[in-house]
Formats: structure tokens, C-alpha cells, sequence
């Protein structure tokens, strides 16, 4: 296989589970995904409440955690909201940034998301930087150049020197929680606008090594269309990811595909 970079498979719950479900979910996991030796890297992102409960459960494993949203100041009078450092204090070592909920919901834009990346790269956390266009803007031929310029407002500014420090999420909005699905050639196209991008901000070796998923829809029966391309590193997995069944389907799957055995 061409590329060195460690496949990802990241579960978003979103606003499921409760602590002990979490708990109890994570431990069938570990049953399950321990068993994969590290050839794919495999995290779950639960909602605040349940996130202590998953770090009990996951002490020792190979499976990561980390959190679904963060505020971008370290302490303050931010009423519900939560800091890269109370993240960082917890052990968390994930975050999800930027995703389509947070923009459409609840209107953050790039300048928000920004900061956030800033506070979260700043204070050791590992972004999973998610952008995407919506229906209309990939039905008007837009697409490729919507997402370069999100990248582009996104890392604004940013220094970064550690290429796995940040992982870029190709979520399109289309085809998030709709069961549309991507084709594998759409996110080609458009993740290899975005690693050029990053070439061109951060240099051809650190574009060759960070990594660049998809995410919408994803299932058991979609994952083998897009792992069998290596320029996707791998997956951003929603509804899927709740479900033990599905969600390790989709880990045992990226793992014969481009699990790396070293």
C-alpha cells in the first residue's frame, strides 16, 4: 500500500447514551477492538456527561476517547460551556470541531471554529477539524472550492509543526444522518483538493502525513468503497456508531482493508 498513515475510525454519538450505557457500550468494544493490535486507530466521542465513564472504561485500551465540542477561552463566565483544559485534565485527547451541527444549530462560523482549533491545538488536543458543502453547493459544482476555503479559514493563521496534531473530517452535509452516501470518487475529489491545500500551507511532507477522513452516512455495507481508496485515511461514523454491531463491522472491515500491521 502507498501511504503510512494509520487508519482512523472515529465515532460520533452526538446526544446519545447515557454514562452507564457509555460504560457499557465501551466495554463490549474493548472486547472486540483490543483485539485489532493497532492496526487501525479506533476512538469514540460521547457527550459530556458520559465522558468520565468512558475514560474508566478505557483505561489501558487501545481505543482513544475525546470530547464532540469545546469552548475556544481556557475559564470564564461562559455559562454550559467547556474548556480545552478541564478536556485536557480529563485525559481526553480528541475533539471535534466544526462539524455541520454546530454551524447550522447552533451558528458558529469560521472565525469561531477557528479559535476553537487555535485553543484546542494550543492546549494539546487533537482537532478532528470537520467541513462540507451542502446539497446546493455541490449541485452547483461548487463543492471542491467551498471545502478549500473552509480548510483555509479554518487553519488561518495556525502554526503547525506535529502533522497528527490535527485530522481534517470531509463530511458532506448532504449526506449526513439522510442515508445518502457519498460516493467514494466525490470524496476523492475533494479530499485531494484538501491535502493539496494543506501541501500548500504546510509543506508536501506534512500533507503526505496527516490524516483526512470521511464521514456522512457511513455504514458497514458503504465503508469497503471508500477504504479501498488511499487517499481516505479513514472514518467519521455516525448513526453507525452506536450500534456495537455496526460499529465494529465498520473498525473489523478498515482493518482488513488498510489495517497497518507494524
Amino acid at each position: 500500500m502507498g501511504n503510512k498513515r494509520t487508519p482512523l475510525v472515529a465515532g460520533n454519538w452526538k446526544m446519545h447514551k447515557t454514562p452507564a450505557e457509555a460504560g457499557n457500550f465501551v466495554k463490549l468494544l474493548r472486547e472486540s477492538v483490543d483485539q485489532q493490535g493497532g492496526s487501525v486507530e479506533v476512538i469514540v466521542c460521547p457527550p459530556f456527561p458520559a465522558l468520565a465513564a468512558v475514560a474508566s472504561k478505557l483505561a489501558g485500551s487501545e481505543i482513544g476517547w475525546g470530547a464532540q465540542n469545546m469552548h475556544w477561552e481556557a475559564k470564564g463566565a461562559f455559562t454550559g460551556e467547556v474548556s480545552a483544559p478541564m478536556l485536557q485534565a480529563m485525559g481526553c485527547h480528541y475533539v471535534i470541531l466544526g462539524h455541520s451541527e454546530r454551524r447550522g444549530h447552533f451558528g458558529e462560523n469560521d472565525e469561531v471554529i477557528r479559535k476553537k482549533l487555535t485553543a484546542a491545538i494550543t492546549c494539546g488536543l487533537r482537532p478532528i477539524f470537520c467541513l462540507g458543502e451542502d446539497l446546493a453547493t455541490r449541485e452547483a459544482g461548487q463543492a471542491v472550492e467551498h471545502c478549500r476555503k473552509q480548510l483555509r479559514a479554518g487553519l488561518e493563521g495556525l502554526e503547525l509543526n506535529q502533522p497528527l496534531a490535527l485530522v481534517v473530517a470531509y463530511e458532506p452535509i448532504w449526506a449526513i444522518g439522510t442515508g445518502k452516501t457519498a460516493t467514494a470518487e466525490d470524496a476523492v475529489e475533494v479530499i485531494s483538493a484538501l491535502r493539496q491545500e494543506i501541501a500548500d500551507m504546510y509543506g508536501e511532507e506534512f500533507a503526505s502525513i496527516m490524516r483526512i477522513l470521511y464521514g456522512g452516512s457511513v455504514s458497514p455495507e458503504s465503508i469497503s468503497s471508500f477504504m479501498k481508496e488511499e487517499m481516505i485515511d479513514g472514518v467519521l461514523v455516525g448513526g453507525a456508531s452506536l450500534d456495537i454491531d455496526k460499529f465494529t463491522a465498520i473498525i473489523q472491515t478498515t482493518a482488513k482493508l488498510r489495517g497497518k500491521t507494524a
